[in-house]
């Protein structure tokens, strides 16, 4: 009768282990992205549905407040993964730009770029901004804190001689900071996001009377000699209903992870996204999908890549 019991008894543990060991196997992949009104989140939220296999891996599209905040989560173990701006990666890996003094997050390790952010300076009509020198006394938002935004804004402020304090600065969200514009509490505010953005293209086909001021001249010049990740770039016309062309700068949108993410997991994730079928249903998704391509990925890489990614890229051709 021992014997008997016993036996039914290990037959239930190996039950019991069987149905156990797929969960254990999932792997669950968090990226964290940005607001819910840029363009992180959305994106985001298509790679996630193109790279999960259920039983496998789940992975998740996470709204926080940016690149900073995406470099701290990840460092910190609350991210397995984020969207970055390229400079906000170099300082956090490198210990320099707004990491100075801090610990060098030298554990970061990039996935693959993703597609340029254009620098967005919406003015409210009327309120005289004609340009980044115009902001001075204005009430202007500049991001959140731990936003990439903020480093980017006070780096282009500082170029045209300004700090905080030379505007009346505010730190919100870009659709608070949208729907404040809109109601005459705001005379400016900044975003940095593959255009279109959201925000923007709700604000401007509203009728709420606001357009888009240059980021270029000759201080502009004089900032990308020393801030190479700005690169020039140019927001066609038609990409908000009514507005032509405008020149501003751009970073490069970055998806990074922790080297201690297991190689197998990103090879796994990064040959997902550039299969043809992941390709053809980012390019249908959203303006910044036709963007995340194969060639584009190896692009202004700042930080080392993952072992995991840099095996797929090296399967492809891109990298020696």
């Amino acid at each position: 009768m021992f014997l008997k019991s016993l036996a039914k008894v290990l037959g239930a543990v190996a039950l019991v282990a069987t149905v156990a060991a797929p969960a254990q196997a999932q792997q669950f992949f968090r990226i964290g992205t940005g607001g819910t009104a840029g363009t992180y989140y959305p994106v985001g939220g298509m790679i996630a549905n193109l790279v999960t296999q259920p039983g496998k891996l789940i992975a998740s599209a996470v709204a926080s407040n940016g690149s900073v905040a995406n470099v701290n989560g990840i460092m910190g173990g609350s991210l397995e993964s984020g969207f970055s701006q390229s400079d906000v990666a170099y300082w956090a890996y490198s210990g320099t730009g707004t990491f100075a003094g801090k610990p060098k997050a030298t554990d970061l390790r990039l996935i693959a770029t993703l597609y340029p952010e254009s620098i967005h300076l919406v003015a409210r009509k009327g309120s005289g901004i004609k340009s980044v020198a115009d902001l001075r006394g204005k009430r202007v938002s500049m991001d959140e804190p731990g936003s990439g935004t903020l480093v980017d804004v006070r780096l282009i402020m500082g170029a045209f001689g300004m700090t905080d304090k030379d505007v009346k600065a505010e730190y919100m969200k870009p659709n608070q900071a949208g729907e404040k514009l809109k109601d005459g509490g705001l005379d400016a505010f900044f975003i940095v996001a593959g255009a279109p953005v959201a925000a923007v293209a709700e604000l401007v086909s509203s009728g709420a009377g606001v357009e888009l001021v240059p980021i270029a001249g000759p201080e502009i010049d004089k900032l990308r000699e020393s801030q190479r990740f700005f690169t020039p770039d140019v927001i066609p016309a038609g990409t908000y209903q009514g507005v032509g062309e405008v020149k501003t700068i751009a970073v490069n949108a970055q998806w990074i992870t922790s080297a201690k993410q297991p190689e197998a997991v990103v090879y796994e994730i990064v040959k997902a996204v550039y299969s043809d079928a992941a390709q053809k249903a980012l390019a249908a998704g959203h303006s910044k999908g036709k963007l995340i391509t194969l060639s584009n990925a190896v692009m202004g890489a700042g930080i080392p890549f993952h072992p995991g990614a840099e095996k797929f890229y090296k399967e492809k051709g891109l990298l020696k």
